[in-house]
């Protein structure tokens, strides 16, 4: 039976069979407001036609109950015909309508129509996510990328709500019902089904409008009204209309959809979601307390990546999901290069070198890593293989494209291509034709050494120095790991660093020279560089144009210890950051070390990524990559000196706001504890830090954390915070509360099906802390068991949160691995779950083998 699964032989079967004309979709959502209703009323009208009459095929519901059905006039008992997700058609005639009226059911887990009610005023919400087959959960549909058409959605809903949709918004029409009015949406553009959407409730909306090179485009700026006043609308409508002002100009071609409206939603799964004309977003990019300005940068990074997808993915959309690494690589790429060209954010690409690249590294490290262009048989091999392979390694790997043709030919290319397949559905292969054509390089055996294949590569430089100081000789070595053993082509920078005193006493690191050269096989000379005096430093890969590790000879890693923070420019000093992290978790740097790198240098960073992330990194490896016997002087050593840097950071500062919450994370002492517990309460307080609502969570998860602060006090902070993230922060700390009773209620939590996707994940991310081992002992066994049905329980996304993040990683032992080996060869748990204890298994054996180093 194949359930809510697709194939790719399927979906080309459907493809070849069908046309699909026009849907119309008329929604009651009346029965949101009524607590007890759990599903609406959704009746779908689909014209298609059929090029082999008589033939069969099928249309996607998941749906509680089917009220009917008809195919061209003649009713077709649900009974019978609906079964296992699907409707059966037979008989087809040339030109067919078929009407489906079923009760469709309301979501908590962001899958389909989710349904949430604030508790700070009882107003409800709903906002569809169809990425990628939940558009069936909504409507009936044919579901899959390439049988696109054009939509006309209906719906009624209470009459003082908010209705969004893909087309522009029309005046409600009152309704039959008491209270209630029908908005007729204007027919859409032509697309596929899972980029429509509908967005309904009391949404707070501002509007305002871009003039562009193509005309006027109506902006909308939607949220809950509990969130309106932390809308900064102004700085939104900015980034939108820089973004649009970039993409319109290099695209060279006309904003496809309209009016564009940007959806603050709750409880999101995602980060954002590239409906066409209608982008929802995670609300907790409308934050209600003081963030750092690598948040904002992130957020800037959201806007410009959807906004990039109107072109690619939605006005050119994929034939199927083998190709969905290229819409995501490429809106990666675009929203990185878009903000570095179009915004504030002028320094975008170190923050992608500190923060977003290192997740693919690391997920190209694991034992799920994959090709970037990976063989998605199945709707069930899509959701596998949707990682930061597909964002952030796809992303690095175009950024080495783009280097490898050129941007000019790059971007004529993608005019070309847009133009071409405007409202279409083509492969990859189409678009490496059309950029082959634009730039003259050959690029078949390019996307075979990178997008068909695993893992990462490693360079690291081989030189031998004369009498004088100089390279006698200089080679490029390339690794690789023998389970993923591709030696690539890289096109790569290298830059020769001097320590150049500035006549005050200090000094920099400054560039002395910089080439660049072609990497390819095992070993690559450089006789550029033959009888060139050695820097202080050398660094492969200076302007970050390849994708791969990188390593540092022993002067350079003394010179980044010593004086990283001296660089000129912050790009080059986020490449030697991520070699000494790579080091560090490669087992061939101690974790004291790198501990000290961090304290002796994140005071003096200016890229925003990097004093946000670094910290964050650096309490990882202590906790869980230090050697064991001399971890609580590290633990110490971390404590002590974040406090200096706390105490040390200018008033009201970036820095001041991480290393307060880093110092809170790392507290554990009496003497830091009381801290906490003065900065709570007012006693001891820090000259420029705002101890406010998000301030006093951390605070008060730390306290419970270390057994400070229980249910009593957080009760109490609820008690004033009485919103959804006040909720959600409750429930984190209460599970990170260090005994067997508040364990045993997180985890029980995690496994209920009613329990809100959003405090799911929270709870995820606070349930099993380094230091409480001796009450997480039976978390193991309950993990792998629950891991068997998670996914059927739960649903996907939701499930895949807790396999990821709420494995009792702190359990990381030699017997642990032995266990997790045993579970993986027995085991008949899906696919994901098998996945992701596979991962956390490397990530003990990584850190098992850090911890051995460590100890030298």
């Amino acid at each position: 039976m194949p359930g809510t699964n697709l194939t790719r032989d399927e979906a080309a079967t459907r493809a070849a069979l069908l046309d699909v004309t026009a849907y119309t979709v008329d929604l009651d959502l009346t029965s949101a407001t009524q607590p007890q209703e759990t599903t609406f009323v959704s009746t779908t009208t689909l014209e298609f036609t059929c090029r082999e009459p008589g033939a069969s095929t099928f249309a996607d519901l998941v749906a509680p109950s089917v009220r009917e059905i008809t195919l061209n006039g003649r009713t077709l008992d649900p009974a019978t015909a609906y079964a296992d997700s699907r409707i059966a058609l037979d008989g087809l005639e040339a030109t067919n309508t078929l009407v489906v009226t079923a009760d469709c059911a309301y979501s908590n887990t962001g899958e389909g129509l989710h349904r949430f009610v604030d508790p700070a005023d009882d107003k409800v919400y709903l906002y569809s996510q169809f990425e990628v087959p939940d558009a069936r959960r909504v409507f009936t549909t044919f579901e899959q990328p390439d049988l696109k058409a054009v939509f006309t959605f209906n719906v009624t809903a209470p009459s003082h709500w908010v209705v969004v949709s893909n087309a522009a918004t029309p005046e409600p029409v009152e309704a039959e019902q008491s209270g209630a009015s029908t908005w007729h949406f204007p027919t859409t553009k032509r697309m596929s089904t899972y980029i429509t959407a509908i967005v309904a409730g009391e949404y707070h909306g501002e509007f305002d409008t871009y003039e562009g090179k193509f005309g006027t485009i109506p902006l909308g700026h939607y949220c809950r009204q509990s969130l309106k006043e932390h809308m900064d609308t102004a700085e939104l409508v900015k980034l939108t209309k820089q973004s649009f002002e970039w993409f319109e100009e290099q695209f060279d071609y006309p904003y496809p959809f309209g009016k564009y409206d940007q959806l603050y939603v709750p409880e999101y799964n995602a980060g954002a979601m590239e409906n066409a004309g209608c982008v929802t977003l995670r609300d907790e990019y409308l934050p209600r307390s003081r963030q750092p300005r690598s948040f904002f940068e992130f957020r800037a990074s959201v806007i410009t990546h959807e906004m990039a997808h109107m072109w690619f993915g939605d006005l050119v959309t994929m034939k199927w999901w083998d190709d969905l690494w290229l819409n995501e690589s490429f809106a990666e790429w675009a929203c990185y290069w878009c903000e570095a060209n179009a915004t504030e954010f002028d320094d975008a690409w170190t923050g992608f070198a500190n923060a977003r690249k290192q997740t693919g590294y690391r997920a190209d490290q694991l034992p799920s890593t994959h090709p970037i262009a990976a063989d998605n048989v199945d709707l069930h091999a899509v959701e596998v293989n949707f990682d930061m392979i597909t964002y952030a390694k796809g992303a690095s790997v175009l950024k080495q494209l783009v280097a490898w043709v050129g941007i000019e030919p790059f971007l004529e290319g993608l005019r070309a291509y847009f133009k071409e397949w405007e409202y279409g559905n083509p492969e990859f292969k189409d678009l490496l034709m059309t950029l082959e054509k634009s730039s003259g390089r050959e690029l078949q055996g390019w996307a075979q050494e990178w997008l068909q294949t695993a893992g990462v590569n490693t360079l690291a430089p081989a030189f031998e120095l004369d009498g004088e100081g100089a390279y006698s000789s200089f080679s490029v070595e390339q690794s690789a790991h023998e389970d993923w053993p591709t030696l690539r082509r890289h096109r790569l920078g290298i830059g020769l660093y001097d320590t150049v005193s500035d006549g005050s006493g200090s000094s920099r690191l400054v560039r002395r020279d910089y080439l660049e050269i072609d990497v390819e096989g095992p070993s690559t000379d450089v006789p550029e560089l033959v009888g060139v005096k050695q820097p202080a430093l050398l660094l492969l890969n200076d302007e970050d144009h390849a994708y791969a590790k990188i390593r540092l000879d022993e002067r350079s890693l003394s010179t980044a210890i010593e004086s990283l923070s001296t660089f000129e420019d912050s790009l080059p000093r986020a490449l030697v950051w991520g070699a000494a992290w790579d080091m560090t978790r490669d087992a061939e740097m101690r974790t004291r070390d790198w501990a000290d790198l961090v304290l002796a240098n994140i005071g003096q960073e200016t890229d925003a990524w990097a004093v946000t992330r670094i910290p964050a990194s650096t309490a990882l490896a202590i906790n869980f990559y230090s050697d064991p016997a001399h971890r609580s002087e590290l633990k110490a050593t971390w404590e002590t000196g974040l406090r200096e840097l706390l105490l040390g950071a200018e008033p009201g500062s970036d820095h001041q706001l991480t290393f307060a919450r880093s110092y809170a994370g790392a507290a554990h002492s009496d003497a830091a504890l009381d801290d906490l517990i003065g900065l709570l309460d007012g006693s001891f307080t820090v000259e420029g830090l705002a101890i406010d609502q998000d301030m006093r969570w951390v605070l008060i998860t730390a306290l419970a954390k270390q057994g400070r602060f229980g249910d009593a006090e957080i009760d109490a902070e609820l008690e004033v915070d009485k919103t959804i993230s006040g909720k959600e922060q409750a429930a984190a700390a209460r599970a990170a509360q260090p005994t067997a009773e508040a364990k045993a209620a997180a985890w029980d939590a995690l496994v209920d099906p009613s329990t809100p996707n959003e405090t799911s994940r929270e709870i995820a991310f606070s349930i099993f802390r380094f230091g409480q081992e001796d009450v997480l002992e039976p978390y193991l066994e309950k993990f792998l068991e629950a891991s068997q049905t998670l996914v059927d329980t739960l649903g996907f996304h939701k499930a895949s949160t807790i396999l990821e993040y709420g494995f009792p990683r702190p359990l990381g032992s030699e017997a642990t691995l032995r266990r997790l080996d045993e579970w993986l060869t027995d085991s008949t748990a899906p696919m994901q779950a098998q996945r992701y204890v596979g991962e956390a298994r490397a990530e003990i054996a990584r850190a098992l083998a850090a911890q051995q180093h460590d100890a030298r």
